[in-house]
């Protein structure tokens, strides 16, 4: 007997703006929902499948069956199937049993709203809630104070299954455990931010969560909903904020997921050309179609509403911005004016972006995007895509192809490391050594650098060191911040025992100095996305391979002085021009003996001289370490 009840959290308000692309709540009224009508308990349940001929709700409270539960066909043309089931309970597992109009062909899916998911590889969705004390007031009725562009932003890039791993049968921990060891060791190493890969419930674990399939559930590898809430809770008690990234650029074509939901390309663009990703072998989405604009956009505001993230990376955005992206002449169509341009993404990011920065104006949007798309990060009432960052992939790919470089042959190769400046204030750029950068054959950054086992720790922190003294905001992926060696690999765990070796531990203290640097100088943070915060000093000393630059906060009297020697050889009476009288005091070198450096350096305070120098009126000799930057306070 069919149970369901007519019942409905839907307005007509609801189906305008759903069906107008601009309804961003929509995970309150579409999934399944405890409730009780009439003084019974039960859920509610409505799904989206306009070309349904039935739905069914199938699960372990009615053995499976279909046609047991159906569900009702509102009568407005939305497509939304809905109804009220009584005595379903939190925890019971169900799916849609959907028969098309398309042949009667018969799909059985997983909830799209869905808030909790089985343990893959089990696929069915679990009816949960997401009640939860919070107790990070403080953090989220401040976080524009640490989550601004003016402010410094230094991430974590997070694998969560292979962070650490415990216990003989070397399992990955819990949320519950990395609410405790994570959370300490990213407050003790000083990074302003954590950034998760993705997190939201995924079938394939190779895919390391970028082929997602629960949009609306914290993957229960891990733990619950509330352990995940718990975690971000921990993180923002710690003053850590949390970024998520976040996939609307494609999604698997698993049985159970969002592919062929209704029997019909319902998510997907129906045409193969926009509708399939060759690279990935996955479905795109349809962004020209308003139903599914709401679904994503929505999606992103549930996190930072339910979750109090502080913001998202969105992953692949040039897959989604070009037509032809990796694809063959005749495997794409242009847009209407001719260009390779997808105008839907263009209006779909634009109109993501507002609704983010509407409803919460406090959080960031990151967009990972590898080509010369222009605005990205600039508003879109002036006409651009409205992102707060955009990664700088042009400075990480040319500054690790100088890195690998021998020193002796870094002199014909200065411009890889000063062309960044050319275009560093386009955008508001954030420099990544992510995930992508130390895998498949590409090795480690360590691996990357050149020379002994001496010279290459050294290189790692002097590329740290610029790096972090380079304008725009930082993201190292876990282990580069101990050196690890070897590749990372998603089935074990960073390589902790490293550090029981002194190379290794230098490495952890210089990028817990360099944090602190970034955090206590506003010099390093306060202009980073604007040309008045840079000025060169001298770019084109390449015989010696030296670069002296100065950074600029609001305060003149704050700025700072840095210099780079990317030679083994120390230079003695280096000198650099400086722009006022003073007094400089080294505060950074990345050459300590703490560090496993050699312990060169500038232990005196140093007076300039009367003596112009680089354009300047003043300038004063320093001591170059090898392979090392030195940073100066100005007195």
């Amino acid at each position: 007997m069919n149970q369901v009840q007519p019942h409905s959290l839907l307005t007509d308000f609801d189906i305008a703006l759903f069906k107008a692309g601009k309804h961003f709540r929509l995970y309150e009224k579409l999934g399944a929902h405890l409730t009780e009508v009439k003084g019974v308990k039960g859920v509610y349940f409505a799904v989206w499948a306009p070309s349904a001929r039935s739905v069914s709700v199938v699960g372990d409270f009615n053995f499976w069956i279909q046609g047991e539960h159906q569900l009702h066909v509102r009568w407005d043309a939305s497509g939304i199937w809905e109804g009220f089931i009584p005595n379903v309970e939190m925890g019971s597992k169900y799916k849609y049993k959907i028969q098309s109009n398309n042949n009667g062909i018969i799909t059985e899916k997983a909830d799209p709203f869905a808030l909790y998911c089985e343990h893959p590889p089990q696929t069915a969705s679990v009816i949960w809630d997401l009640e939860y004390k919070w107790k990070d007031k403080k953090w989220m009725q401040t976080r524009i104070d640490k989550n601004g562009l003016d402010k410094p932003y230094s991430v974590y890039e997070v694998h969560l299954g292979s962070w650490k791993q415990t216990g003989e049968e070397n399992r990955f921990l819990t949320y519950v455990e990395l609410a405790d060891e994570l959370v300490n060791y990213v407050k003790e190493v000083g990074f302003t931010h954590v950034e998760f890969m993705p997190v939201m419930e995924y079938p394939y674990d190779p895919s390391w969560g970028y082929q997602l399939v629960g949009y609306f559930a914290p993957t229960s590898r891990f733990g619950t909903p509330q352990e995940f809430m718990f975690l971000v809770d921990k993180l923002h008690q710690a003053g850590i904020g949390v970024i998520l990234d976040w996939v609307p650029s494609h999604f698997p074509d698993d049985a159970h997921g969002l592919g062929f939901f209704d029997g019909s390309n319902l998510y997907e663009h129906p045409d193969r050309r926009k509708g399939y990703h060759p690279d990935w072998k996955s479905l795109v989405f349809n962004y020209g179609r308003n139903e599914v604009r709401s679904f994503l956009i929505s999606n992103a505001l549930f996190w930072l509403q339910h979750y109090h993230i502080d913001g998202l990376r969105v992953d692949a955005v040039a897959s989604m911005l070009y037509l032809d992206y990796s694809r063959k002449e005749g495997e794409w169509e242009s847009n209407i004016f001719g260009g390779r341009e997808n105008l839907d993404t263009i209006s779909f990011l634009r109109d993501f972006n507002e609704a983010v920065y509407a409803n919460y104006p406090d959080v960031q949007t990151i967009a990972e995007e590898s080509t010369s798309f222009p605005m990205v990060s600039r508003p879109t009432s002036i006409g651009g895509l409205g992102f707060g960052m955009k990664w700088m992939m042009g400075w990480m790919h040319d500054t690790l192809q100088y890195f690998q470089k021998e020193p002796v042959y870094r002199k014909y190769h200065q411009n890889e490391l000063t062309f960044s400046m050319t275009y560093a204030f386009t955008e508001n750029f954030m420099l990544p050594l992510s995930h992508d950068e130390v895998v498949y054959g590409k090795h480690s950054i360590l691996g990357r650098m050149k020379g002994d086992e001496w010279q290459r720790f050294a290189n790692l922190r002097l590329l740290y060191g610029y790096m972090f003294t380079h304008p725009g905001g930082k993201l190292l992926f876990m282990g580069a911040e101990i050196g690890q060696s070897r590749e990372w690999n998603f089935e074990g765990s960073v390589d902790w025992h490293l550090l029981q070796f002194g190379f290794h531990e230098g490495i952890k203290k210089c990028i817990t100095d360099l944090n602190a640097l970034y955090k206590n100088y506003p010099a390093l943070y306060e202009k980073q996305f604007s040309a008045e915060g840079f000025e060169w000093i001298n770019y084109s000393d390449a015989q010696n391979s030296v670069l002296s630059f100065i950074r600029k906060g609001k305060n003149p009297k704050e700025n700072l002085i840095i210099v780079c020697n990317f030679t083994p050889v120390v230079h003695e009476n280096y000198r650099i021009g400086i722009p006022v009288k003073g007094k400089l005091t080294e505060i950074f070198n990345s050459d300590l003996k703490e560090y496993g450096g050699s312990g060169v350096g500038n232990q005196k305070t140093i007076k300039t001289d009367k003596e112009p120098w680089n354009g300047k009126d003043f300038s004063a000799e320093l001591t170059l370490p090898p392979l090392g930057v030195t940073v100066f306070k100005m007195m």
